[in-house]
């Protein structure tokens, strides 16, 4: 007997439980909630509106199919709406980090909707014999095959957004490219002094890469189309009618407006990861762009009189509480930031993935929590480093001409004329005097002025072929 009217007593096969009067969530979250008391974060709300969707989903089929009361049907799509609109998030209980391949946060998603309905009815929350959270809520379904559905579900907005971001940058860094099309700088590499560059030329390869992470990105969503739903348990459909697991898909496609499609082989869905960890795989990779992208702004930004100082980073704010004026890269410092977290959360679904066994992947909710995470985090970082740092930037002409002139690598453009040895020596007689290479080649005599300002011409020492020769010859 229960004397405490602030709890209400439900039960299960292990017994009963103590459960808050006023909770939507049952006996089912609460004992997940206790025993995956890991981080105090509970599960993605993205993964419990996309269960939400397919719970929607499979309601109306299987009251247009006279499997549920049509009432029940009508109850359970519209306490599905309210969850969608965000009106009972606190009653998803269930840490992120949990243990039975997503089953308690089915559970949770069934037993809040149950009691919604049920309390719609003029029933009282845990009154499950008029509205049961596995009988009527959960009826032809499995977290087996509801969980790999919604987290398809969940991801597929996600990449679309991602995609975009990164065409934004994408053409941020274009802009870049023409914007500063004529601006000779020192080319380096392994950070030594190379050959010459056009400042254009770098935002323009760096353009190139943030398109590919762009296409392959778009092209991804691809591979989350195929859905396992009405699979049930291991992928054979057993308890799923087959009007309904062919209904499902459609009724899904429709509410979620995204092109899924259901599997001819819903057992490889259930059991099978690996269509996340290539997802996982692309973020990793347009990750290690931005890492790329933005660790050289902030090499070329550094100074400003003790670094390269080529690059001017938009200031965003006061960077120490004890060096007056001074201005850290902060935005393209988060943007490194976030590239290595989801750089480590690919190695967790990639352990995840190959840790299935049989015809299940227990670890399903740290897949979806790890590539959740990267998606969201990773699409925040692009915008603000192509919105705060990219669009601001600003090359310092003067300077990187400077820089240019007085490394001595422009005599790679005469070893044709003089040969490497002549070159070289005229290479370091520049280094280590400071002056321009024309200056002293025209002292030494060893050629005209025109000549020099036909071979070390910028247009002439950043593009293929013999700087002051006809490219046909």
């Amino acid at each position: 007997m229960n004397d405490d009217p602030l709890f209400r007593i439900e039960s299960d096969s292990l017994g009963n439980a103590a459960v808050p009067v006023e909770a939507y969530y049952g006996i089912h979250a609460v004992r997940a909630r206790d025993n995956f008391a890991v981080s105090g974060r509970t599960v993605n709300l993205r993964i419990i509106r996309a269960i939400v969707m397919v719970k929607k989903a499979a309601a109306k089929v299987n009251g247009r199919h006279g499997d549920i009361p049509e009432q029940v049907a009508a109850g359970i799509v519209s306490a599905c709406d309210e969850i969608l609109l965000g009106q009972w998030d606190k009653h998803f209980i269930v840490d992120a980090y949990q243990g039975g391949a997503g089953t308690s946060t089915n559970m949770n998603v069934n037993e809040v909707i149950a009691n919604l309905v049920i309390e719609r009815i003029g029933g009282s929350k845990g009154d499950y014999q008029l509205i049961h959270p596995i009988d009527h809520v959960n009826l032809h379904q499995s977290t087996n095959d509801v969980y790999p559905t919604a987290m398809r579900i969940a991801m597929i907005p996600l990449l679309r957004s991602l995609s975009e971001e990164f065409a934004s940058l994408q053409e941020a860094l274009q802009e870049k490219e023409r914007e500063y099309a004529d601006v000779l700088r020192l080319g380096r590499t392994q950070l030594m002094d190379a050959l010459p560059i056009m400042a254009g030329q770098s935002f323009g390869a760096h353009a190139k890469a943030v398109a590919r992470d762009r296409w392959r990105l778009y092209k991804a969503e691809e591979r989350l189309r195929e859905i396992n739903l009405g699979g049930t348990a291991v992928g054979t459909g057993m308890n799923a009618p087959l009007a309904y697991i062919y209904a499902i898909a459609e009724e899904l496609r429709e509410l979620t407006g995204m092109g899924l499609c259901r599997s001819d082989f819903p057992m490889d869905g259930t059991q099978n990861m690996d269509v996340f960890v290539e997802v996982s795989g692309l973020l990793k990779a347009a990750a290690v762009n931005l890492l790329k992208i933005s660790g050289d702004f902030r090499l070329l930004n550094a100074g400003p009189s003790g670094g390269m100082a080529e690059y001017i980073l938009p200031p965003m704010q006061v960077g120490s509480s004890i060096l007056p004026g001074k201005m850290n890269p902060v935005i393209a410092e988060v943007a490194g930031s976030v590239a290595m977290k989801v750089i480590s959360n690919d190695t967790a679904v990639t352990l995840a993935a190959a840790s299935g066994q049989l015809e299940l992947n227990a670890f399903a909710p740290l897949i979806v929590e790890s590539l959740l995470e990267s998606l969201e985090i990773l699409t925040q970082a692009v915008r603000l480093f192509h919105e705060r740092c990219v669009q601001g930037l600003i090359v310092d002409a003067a300077h990187c001409l400077e820089q240019l002139e007085c490394s001595g690598v422009m005599a790679a453009a005469v070893v044709t004329y003089l040969g490497y040895e002549t070159a070289a020596e005229l290479a370091k007689s520049a280094a280590a005097s400071g002056r321009p290479l024309k200056d002293i080649l025209l002292e030494r005599g060893l050629m005209t002025k025109k000549q020099i300002d036909a071979i070390l011409h910028p247009l002439e020492v950043t593009k293929p072929g013999i700087p002051g020769r006809s490219r046909d010859e």
